[in-house]
């Protein structure tokens, strides 16, 4: 598809994805009819420092604005806030809004993530927190300054980040895990085992391999946990982080092929020709969820592949057409450290360490190749590795482990 295919773009979602593939149809010269559709009132803006640096009060809210509001009419994007859409009429060709129909001649689903709801009783109490737009940091950030005790409730990124900045503030954190290790989808057991040993150096408690059964209160208000074996934990404030649902609802109604996220070819296009997807909502297939899943694909939470995604469908919508193949990776700040990851691992991969006490990298490999690298104070490696995977380049275990094997040279060959 080209540009003299295309008169009118609507981009569904004004986060990190949605902004991106607005941007980057201008920068790539589509001077077509450019609607950005959004369901917050803000300007679009960074998340990922709402569970680090904003909360800690690091930054102010005018400081995560992608672009002011001068770029987006410089760059002629209809910003629409606050805009709730409500369908999409496919046969037509229109994105129905609380505001009105919007007509496109092709359609962009940056609709994102929610956060998956808690299921337990007391879980509505006042007190009780999730952590995913800006009126929830506010919020939480409220409620740090007369907190006393905190539950977090999942050891995922946003848990563990929040409960360094709680415990900073000589908050007492306890976080409440179902698996026996800290990030256990997402990490290595070496690099759970070094976060959790830095969280418990600053105060903060793990329950593993413990159940909510409930979230009691007092007067409306939380003021304490019930575990599944029966135990009660104080609390004032709880923090839910037990992953996300992707907003793939408008999608299934339309007729368009989800699952786990909206399914997307290689080039993020849906079953509807006129219909795209990318970020949080979209699963589609890469080469780097081999062994992963049956069918090849992977829906992929994360600032990268937001950034990618929009730039590779704004480079197919202006007739340069390619496959996604960006190489995934990740970063979370706890604390004073910093983990970084490249690629995708899996419980299942076997871990080469290599490095110091305090700053190291896990080479995972999967039959045999390598699969993610997992870094630890350690940003060398991490540029190393986003090297070594985006070229498919051969690395043995043994390589990895060998601290006199040259792999910045290895990745320059790359």
């Amino acid at each position: 598809m080209s540009e003299a295919d295309v008169a009118g773009i609507v981009v569904l979602g004004a986060g990190q994805a949605g902004f991106q593939a607005a941007a980057s149809l201008r920068e790539a010269g589509f001077a077509g009819t450019l609607t950005l559709v959004g369901d917050e009132t803000a300007l679009p803006y960074q998340r990922p420092p709402l569970s680090k640096a904003y909360l800690a009060g690091k930054t102010e809210a005018d400081g995560l604005a992608l672009r002011p509001a001068a770029y987006l009419d410089a760059h002629r994007i209809a910003f629409r806030p606050g805009l709730v859409a409500e369908a999409i009429d496919r046969d037509g060709r229109r994105l129905l809004t609380a505001g009105g129909p919007i007509p496109y001649d092709h359609l962009v689903i940056a609709t994102g993530a929610r956060n998956r709801p808690l299921p337990v009783p007391g879980a509505d109490l006042a007190g009780v927190h999730q952590l995913r737009g800006l009126a929830d940091a506010d919020a939480l950030k409220t409620a740090l300054e007369a907190c006393r005790a905190a539950v977090v409730v999942g050891a995922g990124f946003i848990g563990l980040e929040f409960a360094a900045v709680a415990a900073a503030r000589g908050v007492a954190v306890t976080v409440i895990e179902l698996a026996e290790r800290p990030m256990a989808r997402a990490v290595s057991p070496e690099t759970a085992a070094f976060f959790r040993n830095a969280h418990e150096a600053s105060g903060v408690r793990f329950r593993f391999g413990a159940g909510l059964a409930a979230v009691e209160g007092r007067n409306g208000r939380v003021s304490g946990v019930v575990l599944a074996d029966g135990t009660a934990l104080a609390a004032d404030l709880v923090l839910v982080g037990i992953g996300v649902l992707p907003n793939q609802e408008i999608a299934a109604q339309a007729g368009l092929g989800v699952g786990d996220g909206i399914r997307v070819d290689a080039f993020l296009a849906t079953d509807d020709p006129a219909v795209s997807a990318i970020g949080d909502c979209a699963r589609f297939p890469t080469r780097f969820a081999q062994g992963l899943a049956a069918d090849g694909t992977v829906r992929i939470e994360s600032v990268q592949n937001a950034i990618d995604q929009g730039r590779c469908l704004a480079a197919r919508l202006t007739g340069r057409p390619a496959a996604y193949a960006a190489v995934p990776w990740f970063w979370s700040d706890q604390g004073p450290h910093k983990l970084q990851i490249a690629g995708l691992g899996a419980p299942g991969d076997a871990g080469v360490r290599r490095g110091t006490e305090a700053a190291f990298s896990v080479f995972r490999f999967r039959d045999g190749r390598l699969s993610a690298v997992e870094s630890v104070n350690r940003a060398g490696d991490h540029m190393v590795a986003r090297r070594l995977l985006a070229a498919g380049t051969s690395l043995t275990p043994e390589q990895a482990a060998d601290p006199a094997f040259d792999l910045k040279a290895l990745a320059v060959r790359a």
